[in-house]
């Protein structure tokens, strides 16, 4: 394998990556919370669709992202206010958020189908960095919504294990009662990380139609959603851990794209599905019960809070 084609498939398993990255570091967020949303690929489709119709008539990329976060934060409040002021069942909550975002994107979407924005996130160089053979131009010649993720990472380890915040956000994921026993308001922490949650899976699309490729098309996100749920678990609930889960399900799409021109007699959808073999591969092992260890999901995952039940 020469220098140039091991760049170039680190380069794109690394943006691949981060596509999904965001959704699963929000949903860790959001799930660590108490509150579980399934309906993460439809999110990403919003945040996917908002981003790419911005660039199209305002040529904008920051008026885009604003756009990007602006759905994501009013999705995400719609979704907290079913699950945490209504209590509705958040397993039947995320299914229907999925299925209302998969259809206003196609449909809004429409009018841009198949048009050029000739605007996306462009990579560059960080000074330096990016003169380290191969993992130089691999890691340092990339957009600044990759460069943003190197920084939101570490950001979120300080802050879920090291920060009274984060004990507040751990504790309310493990028994929220207490937490309303000392004067915190449940209700209110859920909402703000649930709303993060939204966002940072809007962002995710946005990453698909402003970074990983320069196009909308219908459903684009192709299942990015399900494979960001699917890396939380994966990653026991511990945003360090996903980064390794994206970097394989990343590379294994790539390197899937890379060998179909030498196995032209397999179909292209076999290779295709690739990453979902290896996302339920990594989960049997990493979550099934032969293992007989205690799963790290949070104890109050799924259960709505009631005050008066105290």
């Amino acid at each position: 394998m020469t220098t140039a084609l091991l760049v170039s498939i680190i380069s794109t398993a690394i943006v691949y990556a981060v596509s999904v990255l965001y959704a699963a570091v929000g949903e860790i967020f959001s799930q660590r919370a108490g509150v579980m949303n399934l309906g993460l690929e439809g999110i990403m489709l919003m945040g996917a669709v908002s981003g790419y119709l911005v660039a199209v008539h305002r040529q904008n990329l920051a008026l885009s992202m604003l756009a990007v976060i602006a759905v994501g934060a009013i999705l995400g409040l719609v979704f907290a206010f079913v699950t945490v002021t209504l209590q509705a069942d958040q397993t039947v909550a995320g299914m229907a958020m999925l299925t209302f975002g998969t259809g206003l994107s196609g449909f809004i979407g429409k009018e841009v189908s198949g048009v050029n924005a000739n605007l996306k996130f462009e990579s560059f160089d960080l000074p330096l960095l990016s003169k380290i053979p191969v993992i130089g131009q691999s890691f340092f010649h990339q957009d600044i919504l990759v460069y943003a993720m190197y920084i939101i990472l570490p950001l979120s380890m300080i802050y879920i294990y090291k920060t009274r915040p984060g004990m507040i956000l751990r504790s309310l994921g493990e028994n929220p009662a207490t937490l309303d026993s000392v004067g915190y308001n449940v209700f209110a922490l859920r909402y703000a990380y649930v709303v993060f949650g939204c966002i940072m899976t809007s962002v995710s699309g946005a990453c698909v139609s402003l970074s990983y490729t320069n196009f909308w098309s219908d459903g684009m996100t192709s299942g990015k959603g399900w494979i960001a749920v699917a890396l939380v678990v994966f990653a026991s609930w511990n945003p360090l851990v996903a980064v390794f889960g994206a970097l394989l399900f990343g590379a294994v799409s790539i390197i899937g794209v890379d060998i179909q021109m030498y196995f032209t007699a397999i179909p292209s959808q076999f290779f295709s599905a690739l990453p979902y073999v290896a996302t339920i591969i990594a989960l049997i092992f990493t979550t099934g019960n032969f293992r007989k260890k205690r799963s790290a999901a949070p104890a109050a995952l799924c259960i709505p809070y009631d005050r008066e039940e105290r």
